[in-house]
C-alpha cells in the first residue's frame, strides 16, 4: 500500500498534467459533416481502426481504470470558463492580460490566432540564432583566429542543442504547464546570449551558443503543443502552417540581419540582437500568454476527498523509515529529471513514427547542408560575394518555405476532408472521421519530385558556375517541397500521439537536428574533397530512397 507522504508527492506532481498514457492510436477523429452548422450538438472523439496500420499500446505501467470517452458540448457552442485570476497556473500567471480558461479550446477564434502569433515569433528564436550567424563566420574566424571548420561547428553544436534540449522541456511541460516553460526557457535565452556577446574565445562562444540554443529550443516541442492545446483537428493544418511561418521567417530575416549587423557592427551585434529579441519576448509570454495545457481533476469516491488527504495522521517514523522515504524521494527526482525526458525516444520503436521522424530528418539535414553550402560557395571564386549579399541569397528559399506554410496547411485539412469523404468515413454522428496519414498522399509524391530535384539543380548549376539567379531559382523549390514534408510530419505526430503531442515533435526534432548537426560539420570537408555536384546528387539518391 503507498504511503500517506508518497501520495501527497503524488498529487503534488499531478497538478498540471494531461491525461495519463495510453495506446498510440490511429486517431480517427470525428469532425462535421461537409455542409453540417458549426454549432453542432456535440464534438464527439471517436477512436476507430479504419486504418490499415494497428493500435500501437504503451507498456502497462500498472492498472489503470478503462475510461470511455463521452460525448461532450461542442466548444462553439457555449462560452468558455475563465479561471479566476488567483486560480491561474504557470509563473506570473496574475499579470497575463489574456485569461486562462478551463478548456483551452473554448478560447474564440481571435484569441487563438493572436496565442498562434505569439507562439510563432517565439519559435523564430531558435532557428534564427543558426541563420543569423552563417554570414558572420569568415569574419568570426579571423577575429578568433580559427579555422572554417571549427567556426561552423559554433552553428553545427547550435544544432545539436535544438536536438536534446528539447527531450527535457517537452516532458517538463506535460506538467509543468507550458507558460512556465517559456518564461524560464527565454529568461535563459537572453542570459546566455548577452554573455555569448562578449566571447574571449571561440571556446567560450560554442558553449554560451550551445546554452542558447537550448533554451530558446523549447518551442520547437512546446510550441506544437500548445497549438494541438486550442485548436480542433479539422483546423489544425491551417494554424499548424501559420505556426511554421515563425522559425521558417527566422531563416528567411536571419541571414539579412545578419549580413547587415556583422559588417556594420561585427559579429558580436547578432548576439546582442539576440538577447534583445528574447527580452522582448520574455515581456509578450509574460503579459499575453495563458496557460494553455489541459488540467487533469483527479478521482475521487463519491465525489469526496480521501479522510487522510484532507487530515492526515500524525505519526513518529523510524530512522530506517525515514532514509527509505529520502531515497524513494530522490530516485522519483533522479527519474523525473533524466528517465522521463529520454523516455520519448521509446516513441521511435513504433513504426509510423520512426518512418514520418525519418523522413523529416533526411530533409531537414539537407536544408543545413544547403545552407553551408550556399555561404561557402557563393564567398568563393567565381562568385566573391559580400557579407550583405550572403544574406540575400538565402531570401529564395525561405520564401519557398513560407509560400508552402501558407497555403500547405490549409491544403493538408483539405485533403484530409477529400480522403474522408471518399472512404466513406463518417461515425454515428454523421461527422467525418479522420486518419492522420491522409495528410501525405499527392504531398509525399509532390515532396518526392520537387525538393531532391531542386537539390540536383542547385548542386551542378553551382558547381559549373552558372549566373546566380539559376541555382537561386532551385532553392525556390527546395523551400517549398522542404516545407511540405516538415509541416504534414509535425502535424501528423501531433495526431498519431494526440495526449503527448509535444512529446512527438521533440522526437522529431531530437533525430532532425542530430542530422543538421551532422551536415553543418561535415558539408565543408565534403564539398571541397568532391564538389558541389556530387554531394547534393548523393543527397538526393537518399532522399528517393527514403519516400520509397
Amino acid at each position: 500500500m503507498v504511503d500517506d507522504l508518497e501520495k501527497a508527492d503524488l498529487a503534488a506532481n499531478n497538478r498540471i498534467q494531461h491525461e495519463p498514457d495510453e495506446a498510440i492510436q490511429h486517431p480517427a477523429i470525428a469532425t462535421l459533416r461537409d455542409g453540417e452548422p458549426e454549432t453542432a450538438p456535440s464534438d464527439k472523439i471517436s477512436i476507430h481502426s479504419h486504418s490499415s496500420a494497428a493500435t500501437i499500446p504503451f507498456p502497462p505501467e500498472g492498472d489503470e481504470p478503462t475510461r470511455s470517452i463521452s460525448k461532450t458540448p461542442s466548444a462553439r457552442s457555449r462560452a468558455a470558463t475563465i479561471i479566476p485570476r488567483s486560480k491561474r497556473r504557470g509563473l506570473f500567471s496574475q499579470f497575463t492580460i489574456v485569461p486562462e480558461v478551463e478548456n483551452s479550446k473554448e478560447h474564440k477564434r481571435s484569441v487563438k490566432w493572436f496565442i498562434t502569433a505569439i507562439i510563432a515569433l517565439a519559435a523564430a528564436a531558435a532557428p534564427m540564432g543558426s541563420g543569423i550567424f552563417l554570414p558572420a563566420l569568415p569574419e568570426l574566424s579571423k577575429d578568433l583566429n580559427t579555422t572554417p571548420t571549427i567556426t561552423n561547428l559554433s552553428v553545427a553544436l547550435y544544432m545539436l542543442s535544438l536536438a536534446i534540449f528539447p527531450l527535457w522541456w517537452s516532458s517538463f511541460s506535460e506538467t509543468l504547464g507550458r507558460r512556465t516553460i517559456y518564461i524560464i526557457s527565454f529568461t535563459l535565452f537572453m542570459i546566455f546570449s548577452v554573455i555569448a556577446a562578449v566571447s574571449t574565445s571561440i571556446g567560450m562562444l560554442i558553449i554560451l551558443r550551445i546554452l542558447g540554443g537550448g533554451a530558446a529550443a523549447s518551442v520547437q516541442a512546446v510550441g506544437a503543443g500548445t497549438i494541438a492545446d486550442i485548436w480542433e483537428v479539422r483546423e489544425r493544418g491551417s494554424a499548424m502552417g501559420y505556426f511554421y511561418l515563425g522559425p521558417l521567417l527566422g531563416p528567411l530575416i536571419a541571414p539579412i540581419l545578419g549580413g547587415v549587423l556583422s559588417q556594420r557592427w561585427g559579429w558580436r551585434s547578432t548576439q546582442w540582437f539576440q538577447a534583445i529579441y528574447g527580452g522582448a519576448l520574455l515581456l509578450v509570454l509574460i503579459f499575453f500568454l495563458p496557460e494553455t495545457l489541459v488540467v487533469q481533476r483527479p478521482i475521487t469516491t463519491n465525489g469526496l476527498p480521501d479522510e487522510k488527504t484532507v487530515r492526515p495522521q500524525l505519526t513518529r517514523t523510524s530512522t530506517r523509515q525515514s532514509v527509505h522515504i529520502k531515497t524513494k524521494k530522490a530516485a522519483a527526482v533522479f527519474k523525473r529529471c533524466f528517465i522521463d525526458p529520454l523516455s520519448v525516444l521509446a516513441f521511435l520503436r513504433f513504426p509510423p513514427v520512426l518512418l514520418s521522424v525519418y523522413l523529416a530528418s533526411i530533409t531537414f539535414g539537407s536544408l543545413y547542408v544547403l545552407n553551408i553550402s550556399i555561404q561557402q560557395t557563393f564567398s568563393e571564386s567565381p562568385y566573391n560575394y559580400s557579407v550583405i549579399i550572403l544574406g540575400l541569397l538565402y531570401i529564395p528559399n525561405s520564401l519557398g518555405y513560407v509560400v508552402a506554410s501558407v497555403l500547405g496547411g490549409s491544403w493538408m485539412d483539405r485533403i484530409m476532408h477529400r480522403e474522408a469523404r471518399a472512404a466513406n468515413r463518417y461515425d454515428e454522428n454523421g461527422k467525418l472521421v479522420f486518419l492522420p496519414e491522409d495528410r501525405l498522399r499527392e504531398n509525399a509524391w509532390l515532396a518526392a519530385v520537387m525538393y531532391p530535384g531542386a537539390l540536383v539543380w542547385y548542386g551542378w548549376t553551382v558547381e559549373k558556375g552558372l549566373h546566380w539567379i539559376i541555382p537561386l531559382i532551385a532553392n525556390f523549390f527546395f523551400g517549398i517541397g522542404s516545407m511540405i514534408i516538415f509541416g504534414s510530419v509535425t502535424t501528423m505526430l501531433t495526431e498519431m500521439m494526440p495526449k503527448k503531442s509535444s512529446s512527438g515533435v521533440a522526437v522529431n526534432n531530437f533525430i532532425r537536428n542530430i542530422f543538421s548537426c551532422v551536415g553543418g560539420i561535415v558539408a565543408h570537408p565534403i564539398i571541397d574533397a568532391i564538389g558541389n555536384g556530387w554531394l547534393f546528387t548523393i543527397i538526393d539518391g537518399e532522399s528517393k530512397w527514403t519516400k520509397q
